[in-house]
């Protein structure tokens, strides 16, 4: 059984799993979206339309929302090193501009595609709107890796995406930001040639994109500002699982920006790390691993395998290991079913977007593992780059216990609006972040109404 709001009686009630099933098969078959279950993002489309029907929310938002206003494919070619050229493929796609600008990162990966992209740009609507800041979501990307290129030939490749996508970004229209494989330096290149290519008037064109460099626009507390929002969410939601950090051991999956800050944060909490994971392999330590020293290592170059205060394990073995919390802050879709089964954990806190498939979703329930979603967990990135965008345009700067505070106070709401959503639809949590998150969406339709 599945529980669907009753559009006459406005509380929830009770049909079978595959009515609820069949609703959302009819939008995705009218949006023409992939019918293969695995594809993520008729996974992510999915999920909402489920929430969707919990609530019910009108079927011509559902549609509005099922896919992106726009997805753009560009091509540039890129002079390297040794003289000769390349040609990338990059993307911008903007979901949803109902609660203001398209707002979301660029990823530079080797494996970025379309699917991968749209389903991010939806997912930073959700996150936007669960929030609490006036922004749409949107998402982008070079299908490049940067760890195969020099600083002067990424320099040109960000530079010449840059032009090829300036007609599409704006600090009023879209604002991109870092994500998986980008940096602060890669944001300055945009945020320079952009404001060569834009007509300089009053407004600041370094607004056109946040997670910059401090000395060029940037906000403090930006680069740890991720991690922070998963350990705030933390913190916020364990008392209801009679559990408090200074109790908690942790493993991390992933240890880049989101993981190692996310690490370092919840250990000064009195967490303690004991084991970790990255693209180079697993390792544990029972008594506790440094994070600060862990990501001092890994800054250095050397991957969390090589790490000399630890045991390598397997990937069996770390998924394994006895934890409080567990939080993948990696790729999505790396909890598949497999994974669940092995974690022995009572929290997982999605530092990544979408890193649990359905099918690991439902393991997890089985077993009781809370899950805490990335749309809530993972919202502190856009959270305090909507401060710096705010400084940007206001010509001012916060200090960091500013931003702290309001970093703060955003992931507390958020974290409320999820716990009455959860009470009201008696829903798992997920689902409650998407109502919550569909609720603000739906208000804005509702006053704006559907032009023409």
């Amino acid at each position: 059984m599945s529980t669907t709001l009753s559009p006459k009686h406005g509380h929830p009630s009770t049909s079978p799993t595959g009515a609820a099933a069949a609703v959302d098969q009819s939008i995705l078959k009218e949006v023409q979206l992939p019918a293969d279950a695995d594809n993520l993002y008729t996974q992510t489309v999915t999920t909402m339309l489920q929430a969707a029907e919990i609530m019910g929310l009108p079927e011509h938002i559902r549609l509005i929302l099922a896919q992106p206003k726009n997805e753009i494919i560009v091509h540039f070619p890129v002079r390297m090193d040794n003289g000769k050229y390349r040609l990338f493929k990059g993307y911008r796609v903007q979901h949803n501009n109902a609660l203001g600008p398209y707002k979301g990162g660029l990823r530079f990966h080797p494996s970025v595609h379309l699917d991968d992209v749209k389903s991010l740009a939806f997912l930073m609507t959700m996150k936007c709107s669960l929030v609490g800041v006036p922004y749409g979501g949107g998402k982008g990307g070079i299908k490049v890796n940067p760890r195969d290129h020099s600083a002067a030939e990424m320099e040109r490749i960000v530079r010449r995406f840059t032009s090829a996508i300036a007609h599409n970004i704006g600090p009023d229209y879209d604002i991109p930001a870092p994500d998986v494989g980008s940096n602060s330096q890669h944001m300055a290149w945009i945020a320079d040639t952009y404001s060569f290519l834009s007509e300089v008037g009053g407004d600041n064109p370094a607004a056109v994109i946040t997670g910059k460099p401090i000395e060029y626009g940037g906000s403090l507390g930006r680069e740890k500002a991720t991690g922070q929002g998963v350990v705030n969410t933390l913190v916020e939601m364990l008392p209801a699982l009679s559990l408090r950090p200074e109790q908690c051991a942790f493993s991390v999956l992933g240890f880049g920006n989101v993981g190692s800050w996310s690490a370092k944060i919840f250990q000064e909490k009195g967490a303690r790390l004991v084991a970790a994971a990255d693209h180079t392999g697993f390792i544990r330590n029972d008594k506790g691993i440094d994070a600060a020293d862990l990501a001092e290592h890994v800054g250095r170059g050397g991957g969390v395998a090589n790490y000399s205060k630890a045991t390598a394990i397997t990937k069996d073995e770390f998924y394994k290991t006895k934890v409080e919390v567990f939080i993948p802050a990696a790729l999505e879709q790396m909890i598949q079913e497999q994974e669940a089964g092995m974690l022995q954990c009572r929290v997982v806190a999605e530092g990544a977007n979408a890193p649990t498939t359905p099918g690991g979703e439902r393991v997890l329930a089985s077993r009781g593992i809370e899950v805490l979603p990335a749309i809530l967990c993972n919202a502190g990135g856009v959270t305090v780059s909507y401060f710096e965008w705010v400084q940007n345009k206001s010509f001012r700067s916060w200090d960091l216990e500013r931003v702290d505070e309001e970093l703060n106070r955003h992931m507390v709401r958020a974290a409320h609006r999820v716990r009455d959503a959860r009470s009201h639809y008696k829903c798992d949590l997920r689902t409650a972040a998407y109502i919550a998150a569909l609720e603000r969406i739906a208000k804005a339709y509702a006053a704006r109404g559907i032009f023409p």
